[in-house]
């Protein structure tokens, strides 16, 4: 089950879209889906979250919390839709993919990918980029 929230947020109007797409990333990777919730928030939510839990004092676009067990993805995803706007200004791409970007980036973290190395980042960008393509070809 995939659940989105909103916090000062606008509601998405893709969620059935958004629905089978994420689950067809799952079900891809092999695994099965659990409870995954997307929380859509501001930069000072998310900020307030990044100290509070991980430590970290900077604004960022996602974090993921996973409650996965065997072969079951569970997992919380944050997203500050305020740097996802920033960020698509910055690799100059319209708002919603970089927001698809961002979902299936916090996705492909709870399947298991790292993106800290060069190595592991170059993998995680080529997923991202596959699974983009499989949406929008859809």
């Amino acid at each position: 089950m995939i659940d989105f929230q909103y916090i000062e947020n606008d509601k998405l109007s893709n969620t059935e879209d958004l629905n089978l797409w994420l689950n067809s990333v799952i079900t891809e990777e092999n695994m099965v889906i659990g409870e995954l919730v997307y929380v859509l928030c501001n930069d000072e939510y998310l900020l307030k979250k990044n100290i509070q839990f991980l430590n970290h004092n900077n604004l960022t676009d996602v974090i993921t919390f996973d409650y996965s067990g065997d072969k079951i993805i569970s997992g919380d995803i944050l997203i500050s839709t305020e740097r996802v706007v920033e960020n698509s200004k910055i690799f100059n791409v319209n708002y919603l993919t970089e927001l698809n970007r961002v979902m299936v980036h916090g996705l492909l973290h709870l399947l298991g990918y790292k993106d800290k190395n060069e190595q592991d980042a170059n993998t995680m960008r080529e997923k991202e980029n596959y699974y983009l393509n499989k949406f929008a070809n859809n």
